[in-house]
Formats: C-alpha cells, sequence, structure tokens
C-alpha cells in the first residue's frame, strides 16, 4: 500500500473508532469519511461495506481481549471473584462502543455474522476463564461458554441501552456468577 493510503486508511479507522464510540455501530460511513478528510469513494475503496470497517476497527480490540483475559487468570482470590472479574472485563471489552454489546452478543454462535471472527476471539477467552474454572471444580455441570457470552452480554446490553454504571452492573454479574458456581 502506498504511504498517503495507508495514511488514509490508518485515519478511516481511527475516526470510525471515534464516531462509532459516539453513536454506535450505525452511524453514518460519509460522516466518518467527511471526519477522517476524505471522499467516500476512498472509503469504500478501503472498506467496501460496514462490516470491513468494523473488522478494521475491532483488529486492536482483539489484542486487547488477550491481554485482558491474560490478566484476568492471573487474579488472585476465590474462584468467585475470578469470575466476577472476568465478568466486569467482558462487559467493558464489549461496551467500548454504543450499541456493541448488542450487536456483539446477537452475533454470538452466528456462523453466518460477519464478526464472527471477532466473537469467536471473545468466546475462545471467555472459554479459557470457563476451563480455568472448570478445572478447578468450581462450575456446575453443563455451564457452556455461549450461554455465559450470551448471559453477560445480556446484562451489558441492557447497561448500555440504559446507560447504566458500573455500581449498577455488578450486583447483576454477581447473581450470574452465583448460578452458575457450585
Amino acid at each position: 500500500m502506498r504511504a498517503d493510503a495507508q495514511r488514509n486508511y490508518d485515519r478511516i479507522v481511527e475516526v470510525a473508532r471515534e464516531v462509532f464510540r459516539e453513536q454506535g455501530y450505525d452511524a453514518s460511513l460519509d460522516e466518518i469519511a467527511k471526519r477522517a478528510g476524505v471522499g467516500p469513494g476512498t472509503l469504500y475503496r478501503h472498506f467496501p461495506n460496514r462490516e470491513t470497517l468494523l473488522d478494521a476497527v475491532m483488529q486492536s480490540w482483539v489484542l486487547r481481549v488477550t491481554e485482558t483475559t491474560d490478566k484476568a487468570l492471573t487474579h488472585e482470590g476465590s474462584d468467585r471473584d475470578l469470575l466476577i472479574n472476568w465478568f466486569e472485563e467482558y462487559v467493558g471489552l464489549i461496551s467500548q462502543h454504543r450499541g456493541g454489546p448488542a450487536k456483539i452478543t446477537s452475533a454470538m454462535g452466528n456462523p453466518d455474522s460477519p464478526i464472527r471472527t471477532k466473537c469467536g476471539v471473545l468466546a475462545d477467552a471467555n472459554d479459557r476463564v470457563i476451563e480455568r474454572l472448570r478445572a478447578d471444580g468450581a462450575l456446575r455441570d453443563g455451564v457452556e461458554t455461549i450461554q455465559v457470552c450470551r448471559l453477560v452480554g445480556g446484562i451489558a446490553t441492557v447497561a448500555d441501552q440504559s446507560e447504566l454504571d458500573v455500581a449498577a452492573v455488578r450486583p447483576m454479574l454477581e447473581v450470574v456468577a452465583d448460578g452458575l458456581l457450585r
């Protein structure tokens, strides 16, 4: 990619991240192009549809998921503390952009979703925590990763749409954690 094309690409992704954070994933692509200082044609050459732009925006998020999971797994304390800490991190990961929790949670487990790769990364991260707790004998039988993603994602969606603060979300996460643990 030519240097100027790479600059345009990087600028579009940076601006899209900001606009998605402000307005949600359904924000106008034309507005993103305008704020990035490029024409719509330039945006669409790099990103033929909304999903490819979203995928580029989420790439740095994938790296953050891995780092966050690694950190969560080093958490010292009870299995309950580990799980609740992870759930809070999970909510934070999917709540970076307005509307993000609903979009990600509804795509979870859907093989036809354009963001299935990103959902897979998140599900794999969640599975690492679940497997750790399973190995410790802390989980009830039958707990599945996708179920947990959907439960916690549902709470994140309600918090996002109701603009609840972290203090209001934690008690709901505690209820889910208590239901999953032996």
